[in-house]
């Protein structure tokens, strides 16, 4: 009989996730048929962004977070296609799986990090009929759309100065201003409101889609 060691050496790791509709998405080979937009509203209403470090009482989920961003490449880009508003809202999807890194520390991770989320990311947007890699420019205002996110999660939130958070991610000029109204006051939600929120843009989106 194989001792104990044995069995677990040669044990390969499990590299998957049950989620709550009980599909089983394989980290290492993901696969767009495992892929459900309900365990990725209720992952990302549950996961906060600054690592928790935010006023409130509540966390500010990555799911409010991502409507958030959203609502700003909509301002900045008054004529987006549904299907590429659809692929700014699901920005941060891949977290449901691996949850919501800071920055400083996905840099010091590097590659491998990076290749798992890209994977996921392949897999979410064949799901929903988007390629797997969007063309430059949605990605780059999908940038630009989740700096200003940044900007006022930083500032409202995170407890950063208008002048740190100006150095880290640039000072949003004219997309509130005018017409296109103030900047919302963020206000964090519970997670059933978070999850509500982001599965009614998901599906509005995807009706025009």
């Amino acid at each position: 009989m194989a001792s104990r060691s044995a069995v677990s050496k040669s044990t390969k790791p499990r590299a998957w996730q049950r989620m709550l509709s009980g599909r089983r998405l394989d980290l290492l080979d993901p696969s767009p048929f495992d892929v459900e937009i309900e365990d990725i509203a209720h992952g990302l209403a549950r996961i906060a962004r600054w690592n928790g470090q935010t006023t409130g009482r509540h966390i500010f989920s990555v799911a409010q977070h991502s409507v958030l961003v959203a609502d700003i490449a909509a301002r900045l880009e008054p004529g987006l296609a549904p299907r590429w508003h659809l692929a700014v809202l699901l920005h941060d999807a891949p977290e449901y799986v691996i949850g919501d890194m800071i920055s400083p520390f996905k840099s010091m991770i590097g590659g491998d990090y990076r290749a798992v989320e890209a994977r996921l990311m392949a897999a979410i947007h064949i799901r929903f009929g988007l390629p797997a890699e969007p063309p430059a420019e949605i990605t780059a205002l999908t940038k630009r759309a989740d700096k200003i996110s940044a900007f006022l999660e930083a500032t409202q939130l995170a407890g950063f100065s208008l002048e740190e958070a100006s150095g880290i991610f640039g000072t949003p000029i004219g997309v509130f201003g005018g017409e296109r109204g103030l900047p919302p006051v963020l206000v964090p939600q519970d997670a059933g409101r978070a999850k509500a929120a982001f599965l009614a843009t998901f599906r509005a989106l995807e009706a025009q889609t």
